[in-house]
């Protein structure tokens, strides 16, 4: 982490406004070549990639409709490297200057994102559970280069002021597109090391991955203390039997956690 690392208060009056920041430079190039390092020991988990696994998350191939693995939630478990970035002081500071109070660790997650990858549709992360932190921020850490070329994530300014605009029933749900002004959008660009913050509420897309190279991401959440302290544990509880449920929906019993 880069160790001068201070927000200034424009940084922190534009996110307020605007509903995400870009942070240059956080990570060191070592600490980035050591994150790839365990990205690339990460993938080799056979034994944990698996389609009945629930911390495994899956997307399709753009050109062939192959289901292929995506993401590893949560990873600081597996991860010592991860655990160690999701809760260095530091990156947690940058957090909390913009809750202008102590931030928890609330999710974890290890995007791959392997060439074809489809991407996602407009959607805001927040997710309208009674347990759900309001404070919700998404933090991403590059590992690679984001461009629009590997579908960088495109965020949507200004609206996170509207605060949820899905319905509110505990339930995952993409935005239509004339939900927010298009020629708005932001993309997202980031060097290995750089690190985007966005606003629970931000909404934001992401376009297929054309490249031939993943694009990988360090993809963690946070919430203000004053929002539920920390909880991480309790949400990966209540998310696990979140996620059973959904698979049984669609004939999937047989799921487990590993």
């Amino acid at each position: 982490m880069n160790p001068n690392l201070v927000l200034t208060q424009k940084q922190i009056a534009d996110y307020q406004t605007e509903g995400f920041l870009v942070v240059r430079g956080v990570l060191a190039l070592a600490a980035v070549a050591e994150l790839e390092a365990e990205a690339v020991r990460l993938m080799q988990r056979t034994d944990l990639i698996d389609s009945d696994n629930i911390r495994c998350r899956w997307q399709n191939c753009v050109a062939t409709g192959e289901c292929r693995f995506d993401c590893f939630d949560p990873v600081i478990d597996i991860s010592p490297i991860c655990a160690r970035i999701a809760r260095d002081p530091r990156l947690v500071e940058i957090v909390s200057a913009l809750f202008g109070e102590r931030a928890h660790l609330f999710k974890d997650k290890l995007i791959f994102k392997p060439p074809g990858a489809q991407g996602y549709a407009l959607h805001q992360d927040y997710i309208s559970w009674k347990s759900f932190p309001k404070s919700f921020v998404t933090v991403s850490v590059a590992i690679d280069s984001s461009d629009s070329g590997n579908g960088a994530t495109e965020v949507f300014p200004g609206y996170q002021l509207c605060g949820c605009m899905t319905p509110e029933d505990g339930m995952y749900h993409e935005l239509p597109l004339e939900t927010v002004d298009v020629a708005k959008g932001v993309m997202l660009e980031l060097a290995p090391g750089d690190v985007a913050i966005f606003s629970g509420y931000t909404p934001h897309r992401s376009a297929p991955n054309q490249s031939a190279q993943s694009r990988r991401l360090l993809y963690l959440s946070y919430n203000a203390n004053s929002d539920g302290g920390d909880q991480r544990d309790a949400h990966y509880a209540e998310f696990k039997s979140w996620l059973k449920d959904r698979y049984a929906e669609h004939g999937k019993t047989n799921t487990f956690f590993r």
